[in-house]
């Protein structure tokens, strides 16, 4: 019997040492917890892992690791332990400084930010996406500079998806 979330190993009535049940929770926990994998998606195990290190299996990985694909694999003094990652596990990329998240299907996206809008000290800073907002034309006074400017401003905006295109 397991946990419904990280199929930790649980105890059962009658059960003979029961320790090794609860350390191998504990074990798994460790490693998902406030989780910190040492780089990106690694196709073969490390020769000497230090225990406690984990990584993010990747895909067509080979020895230990082959079959495990995206899974959170954790070095132990007893070899690997892995963790099938359920959708919003995160956990830190120590090589980088980013945060990976599992997003289910699509698997692992690395160092990506998703929110509806950025506050700085209290003042919405970004927010939605804006109207499309038209090149200036037109005018009575015609400005190249200035129009070539807030051209150039626009687009900017545009690329970072800021405004509609």
């Amino acid at each position: 019997m397991t946990t419904s979330r990280l199929s930790l190993p649980l105890l059962v009535a009658g059960q003979a040492q029961k320790e090794i049940a609860h350390n191998e929770a504990l074990v798994l926990l460790d490693g998902c917890v406030a989780a910190c994998v040492e780089q990106r998606a690694l196709a073969s195990p490390p020769a000497s892992p230090v225990s406690g290190a984990c990584y993010i299996v990747a895909a067509g990985a080979s020895g230990a690791w082959a079959g495990k694909a995206d899974q959170l694999a954790i070095a132990t003094n007893g070899g690997w332990r892995f963790v099938v990652p359920r959708t919003g596990l995160r956990a830190v990329v120590a090589s980088e400084g980013i945060e990976a998240i599992h997003r289910g299907a699509a698997g692992w996206d690395y160092g990506t930010v998703r929110a509806t809008g950025l506050m700085v000290d209290g003042t919405a800073v970004v927010g939605p996406r804006r109207p499309a907002i038209s090149d200036p034309v037109g005018g009575s006074t015609n400005d190249a500079q200035a129009r070539a400017t807030i051209s150039s401003i626009l687009t900017s905006l545009r690329a970072h998806g800021l405004i509609a295109p």
